[in-house]
């Protein structure tokens, strides 16, 4: 079976996750993916980590850029800026995740490839956005959990701000980034044009946040920190200690759900506690029911 982005060719200009998570994606739809990276130690991520047991890379490099294909170019060199430019005439998208100016510093920005390529498709993945007042910041991963705010959606009241266990900004980022490169390669089959994406990672993990974010823009209060409660805040949706001694992860959140999970426990009772009766009233007693739990 053919895969829908077979014939597409990626030139790949990113490095570490946000950039090559996105033509990772695109790779396993079918695309060509051309990775280039400087000579010497190449993309940061092959040296992720203390596990080198794949020839020297890291797991995590392997993870998102197997399949791809890799050329080594010293950017700052005029003959190797020439074999860049070779490359995208032949290229549908172009990726790229450098600080804003770099690509242009490298004589690689969009104005000036889309006199190479008309209908290039170009990504540029960045921090915060080609322009405004944070287009310069500095930004990975765990800079933006903390700039965005979800480093204080996570843990329990009282906890100090808490990452994300896995790069998962990098992550969205690179889904956005992909997300929005198909939806160009779409337009561009049917008008027959080019398009530029400017994704930032700030940008994309608020839009990945919007169950949190937009209470917080129309009430003004900060989202509680809820601990491993699910989003529901019902106390039967949450992580509990089992007699066992194992953890147990319940998503008991409907009116249905709830009755059901009474009857199997043997907890009937439940059903005519006027502590309990609804959802709302369940919230309001979470403890009582929890300790009952």
């Amino acid at each position: 079976m053919s895969r829908p982005l077979e014939g597409i060719r990626v030139a790949d200009f990113s490095h570490v996750m946000a950039g090559p998570f996105a033509t990772h994606l695109l790779r396993l739809l079918g695309a060509e993916v051309i990775k280039i990276e400087a000579p010497g130690r190449g993309d940061a991520l092959r040296y992720y980590g203390s596990d080198r047991r794949y020839d020297g890379m890291a797991p995590a490099f392997i993870g998102v850029n197997a399949g791809k294909k890799s050329v080594v170019l010293n950017l700052k060199k005029p003959k190797a800026q020439e074999a860049a430019r070779r490359l995208i005439e032949t290229s549908d998208v172009l990726v790229e995740n450098f600080r804003p100016g770099v690509m242009a510093r490298f004589g690689l920005d969009y104005e000036t490839v889309r006199k190479i390529r008309p209908d290039i498709i170009y990504c540029s993945i960045s921090g915060y956005g080609q322009s405004g007042p944070r287009r310069d910041w500095p930004a990975i991963d765990n800079i933006v959990q903390a700039t965005s705010g979800m480093m204080t959606l996570g843990g329990s009241d009282g906890d100090e701000p808490m990452r994300v266990g896995f790069p998962v900004v990098d992550t969205l980022t690179g889904q956005t980034a992909a997300f929005a490169i198909l939806a160009a390669l779409f337009r561009r089959q049917r008008e027959g044009e080019g398009e530029y994406i400017d994704v930032a990672m700030f940008d994309a993990s608020l839009a990945f946040m919007t169950s949190a974010v937009v209470p917080y823009l129309v009430t003004g209060r900060p989202p509680e920190r809820t601990g491993n409660v699910g989003y529901s805040g019902q106390p039967t949706s949450a992580l509990f200690e089992a007699a066992d001694g194992r953890q147990i992860s319940l998503g008991v959140v409907q009116q249905s759900q709830f009755e059901e999970l009474a009857r199997e426990l043997g907890c009937e009772r439940w059903l005519t506690d006027e502590r309990f009766l609804t959802p709302d009233l369940r919230r309001r007693n979470s403890q009582a029911l929890r300790a009952e739990l």
